[in-house]
């Protein structure tokens, strides 16, 4: 009877110290789970910019520009204190001191021009202290095939490559070239007509009173230019400075993404590919890995749009050739389509000994 007893509970026991175990060992893999860390996202291709308002030049102090917003505090004069900005023209309107030019002054040098206006007339000893809380001066803008395309403010005379670096490199799918679109006031036909050599005053039109309602008065449009600059970019990031150059406030920085060609046809790999400077169709039936052997080379096709009448072109020529050297490499410019034909003749041959090959390898090899 105690035999069959301890049989009969020996599989009870072990089935719920079995389900014991794993409550346990449930309950603690539970507590020792760690709770998921919330991480900010990171920017990748194509996000706006969330770096600083503005970063600081390390080797000059910020100068005030146009549109700026500046805090003044006066001490012991709470009615010269407040918040003023900065006028295209560079200046603002202050009591007592009426206009106050600010512009390509850092905030000590205003600070002190300000406390020498106000002292002994006003103040025996004024303190002045102003602090930049909007900066409006300094904005560069960057688009295009760059990590963090963006608007930034900065500090300083900032070159390309620094700008570049800043919105966080380069983009896999960047082009070669950037452009730089720079907005260009037309001087007044009569600027050359005036014999002074004193500084140009103020236009009475810019400190006109505004009604209520009214919108500020912009300038027109015929009255704002824009001119394009062109900067290769391929060589930047390697060392070759020579088309690294500084860019103006206000600038808009434009890298387009890569062009491509398309090769098709009888090719190993056809497809589409980016387009860098100098590519020659012989390069790109490297890239496409080759031809295959049904291919027609001497009967290939380059297809291209002419830039200037928008007309499809058909361009012959001898793939062969180009690729053994003995006719003239094409340079291949965005979006030309490389078709290599096939051969009929060889797609019947390759069919015919594919055919034969496998009936020589189902029969097997006789001795005579």
């Amino acid at each position: 009877m105690r035999n069959v007893a301890k049989r009969a509970f020996c599989p009870g026991l072990i089935v719920f110290l079995a389900a014991m175990l794993a409550l346990v060992s449930g309950v603690a893999i539970a507590q020792n789970r760690q709770q998921p860390q919330v991480k900010p996202p990171t920017p990748s291709g194509g996000e706006t910019s969330t770096i600083p308002s503005i970063l600081v030049a390390p080797d000059e102090d910020y100068r005030i520009g146009s549109r700026d917003v500046i805090e003044i505090k006066v001490e012991d004069a709470p009615e010269l204190s407040s918040t003023y900005q900065v006028n295209a023209d560079g200046t603002f309107l202050m009591p007592y001191l009426k206009r106050v030019v600010a512009k390509d002054k850092t905030p000590e040098e205003l600070s002190r021009f300000i406390g020498d206006g106000l002292r002994g007339r006003y103040l025996k000893d004024p303190q002045v202290l102003i602090t930049v809380k909007q900066f409006y001066s300094r904005t560069f803008f960057i688009q295009g095939a760059v990590r963090r395309p963006g608007v930034y403010q900065m500090e300083g005379h900032p070159s390309l490559l620094k700008l570049i670096t800043v919105a966080g490199g380069l983009a896999e799918n960047h082009g070669s070239t950037a452009f730089i679109i720079r907005e260009v006031k037309k001087k007044p036909s009569d600027a050359s007509a005036s014999g002074s050599d004193s500084k140009p005053e103020p236009r009475p039109t810019t400190v006109a009173a505004q009604k209520p309602g009214e919108r500020s008065a912009e300038p027109a449009v015929d009255d704002i230019e824009y001119t394009l600059k062109t900067v290769k970019i391929s060589g930047l990031f390697i060392g070759n400075f020579d088309q690294n150059m500084y860019v103006e406030p206000g600038d808009i920085v434009n890298i387009p993404i890569s062009d491509v060609f398309f090769v098709a046809g009888e090719v190993n790999a056809p497809g589409s590919f980016p387009l860098t400077d100098g590519t020659t169709l012989r390069q790109a039936i490297a890239l496409s890995q080759g031809m295959t052997f049904n291919a027609a080379s001497g009967r290939g096709v380059i297809f291209r749009q002419d830039r200037a009448t928008g007309q499809r072109l058909e361009l012959p020529v001898d793939v062969g050739a180009v690729m053994k050297g003995e006719g003239e490499d094409i340079t291949i410019i965005a979006n030309d389509i490389i078709i290599v034909p096939n051969s009929k003749m060889k797609t019947v041959g390759n069919a015919v000994l594919k055919a034969m090959g496998m009936g020589v390898a189902q029969r097997g090899v006789y001795r005579y």
